[in-house]
């Protein structure tokens, strides 16, 4: 049996050990829907659901785009989890303002609208099949029009900090991270403290022994303190000099 040792030295034999306290009750931390406190909503990026034929790689771009000129609008850069730990570039296909007559004066663009429809109708849930409807535009879009916070869902457990980003609305947010749109630099400089990465750390779930981010289980149950308006301002200019550290390191 597990033993609980006192100060005295002197120990009691228990049936087990609460994982978060040597003493006390089992402390369970419970799927949240909403945050504890009042903070922006954390939500997951967009999900394309399409094969990859909305995505563009890296080493295709350029071709692409000399092939098929008109879409150069219409593509935008595009943060997986990969892209952004690593600092990879990838880029989709962004048609939501794009008219459906636009599309079939680009062929290049327009086939591959085609095979996402081929694609999402074969699939056996009604909701990706239904989704064929609108084969230019990703199956999920949570994408903002504002600045916002990207969270890798998965990250290494080597790393003391998850990375994370404080990221412009031009740049899609995928389904492999987790955003908080309309989020201020003072949010992002909580998120990126110590003192959230010992808590995420005790909460989180795992992928093996890597760290597994979720909304309902670690930002939800967070707990934000009451600041002071100097609180804000000291936060912001230290999230503020975070990044303008990491403009030094482009690679």
């Amino acid at each position: 049996m597990p033993r609980i040792y006192h100060n005295d030295k002197t120990f009691e034999e228990v049936d087990h050990i609460n994982p978060y306290l040597f003493e006390g009750p089992d402390i369970l931390v419970t799927s949240r829907t909403t945050p504890l406190c009042r903070v922006p909503i954390m939500r997951k990026g967009s999900q394309p659901t399409d094969d990859g034929n909305l995505i563009i790689e890296a080493d295709e771009y350029e071709e692409f785009i000399k092939r098929e000129p008109k879409a150069k609008k219409y593509i935008r850069p595009l943060l997986g989890a990969r892209e952004f730990i690593h600092n990879e570039k990838r880029y989709c296909l962004w048609l939501v303002d794009c008219p459906p007559d636009e599309i079939r004066k680009m062929p290049l663009v327009y086939e591959r609208v085609k095979k996402v429809r081929e694609f999402r109708l074969s699939s056996k849930k009604v909701a990706t099949q239904k989704s064929a409807d609108t084969p230019y535009l990703f199956q999920e879009i949570r994408q903002t029009n504002q600045n916002y916070i990207l969270v890798p869902r998965h990250s290494s457990e080597n790393r003391k900090y998850i990375p994370m980003g404080f990221v412009s609305p031009e740049i899609i947010c995928g389904d492999s991270n987790l955003m908080i749109p309309d989020a201020q630099l003072w949010h992002f400089g909580i998120l990126t403290s110590r003192v959230h990465m010992i808590w995420m750390a005790t909460v989180c779930g795992r992928l093996r022994a890597d760290f597994r981010y979720s909304a309902q289980i670690v930002y939800n149950n967070f707990v934000w303190r009451s600041m002071q308006v100097r609180d804000y301002l000291a936060l912001t200019e230290s999230a503020q000099k975070i990044l303008d550290a990491r403009k030094n390191y482009p690679n």
